[in-house]
């Protein structure tokens, strides 16, 4: 299985530089795909006009790569939805969309209904969270659908600094350190339950593109385990070399406290807990990523997954009592 892994890591793992973007526009004119752009939104009026901004600027209008961009308002309490709107984003409201269903919170719900609002031969997913953010978050992650027929979702990877400066502290070190409920939970289920998978630098990061052809055949989760329901998902639907990823470089955003990644880590195994219904083989050790000097590495390491029985079944400690 980490053969297999390491293969696709070879061939299905790029960077952003790997695709220029007269390439990309080259192939989205020979193909004649429409792509759309869905920024899910809650409460994000800090960041999402600037994600919009750039969007429009790099993307719409000094190169026609994007074709729309929707804002879906899940419900904010603030200015997101204006601010989006002046910024030059179509912003719909969640509870509009499909409105004979009632809707239910969650970034899943969302996600889902967003396919009624859009028309893109490819849809990409931005978290409206993002600070600091570059175009080749959506380049990057549409580039492999458009010049690769065979190609049918793509994950952007990226270093996820768990402090503003990208240093944590332990300097360089703890550059990488967000995303902990991709370490501590998403990526241990992937690991034993479909390794496969275990490729994914970042599995559950909320920017990734997808062909609606795929897109409309997959169950959503409504909450937070979206992402890892949709790669389990697609895995099965289209196979794992119809996946993919683009390093984009850094993702900067807003971090949740302790409890909402409880919250989140229990949505997370609850999708696992229902897909493994299925049934999958358990493979013993963990891959994980550090960044060298030619991107991000897999780094392997077995799982103790050996128990010691109840102390009371050791017939020395049974013979001890008596004694």
């Amino acid at each position: 299985m980490l053969e297999e892994v390491e293969r696709w890591l070879g061939a299905r793992s790029w960077s952003v530089a790997d695709r220029t973007l007269p390439q990309i526009m080259a192939a989205k004119r020979a193909t004649g795909q429409s792509v759309s752009v869905v920024l899910p939104a809650l409460d994000e009026e800090a960041t999402v006009g600037d994600i919009v901004a750039v969007i429009r600027r790099e993307l719409m209008r000094r190169v026609p790569l994007v074709d729309e961009l929707v804002v879906v308002d899940s419900g904010s309490t603030d200015r997101t939805a204006a601010v989006a709107a002046a910024a030059g984003a179509r912003v719909v409201h969640r509870d509009g969309i499909l409105p004979r269903i009632p809707a239910v919170p969650g970034k899943g719900e969302v996600l889902w209904r967003s396919l009624l609002v859009t028309g893109g031969d490819i849809v990409c997913f931005v978290d409206a969270d993002l600070r600091e953010f570059s175009a080749d978050f959506v380049s990057g992650i549409v580039g492999p659908l458009l010049t690769d027929p065979e190609v049918h979702l793509v994950k952007a990877m990226y270093d996820r600094p768990l402090t503003p400066s990208g240093a944590g502290t332990a300097g360089a070190a703890g550059a990488g350190q967000g995303g902990r409920v991709t370490e501590l939970m998403a990526r241990p289920l992937l690991n034993m339950h479909w390794p496969l998978l275990a490729g994914f630098v970042q599995p559950l990061g909320g920017e990734y593109a997808a062909r609606r052809s795929l897109l409309e055949q997959l169950p959503f989760p409504v909450g937070y385990g979206v992402e890892l329901g949709m790669l389990v998902d697609s895995l099965h639907l289209v196979g794992l070399d119809a996946l993919a990823q683009v390093d984009v470089g850094v993702r900067k955003h807003r971090h949740q406290d302790g409890q909402a990644l409880g919250r989140m880590s229990a949505a997370i195994y609850r999708t696992a807990q229902l897909r493994l219904a299925r049934g999958h083989l358990v493979r013993p050790s963990l891959t994980q990523f550090e960044r060298g000097a030619d991107g991000f590495e897999p780094r392997t390491y077995a799982v103790d997954t050996e128990e010691r029985p109840p102390m009371a079944q050791i017939a020395e400690y049974a013979a001890r009592k008596v004694a």
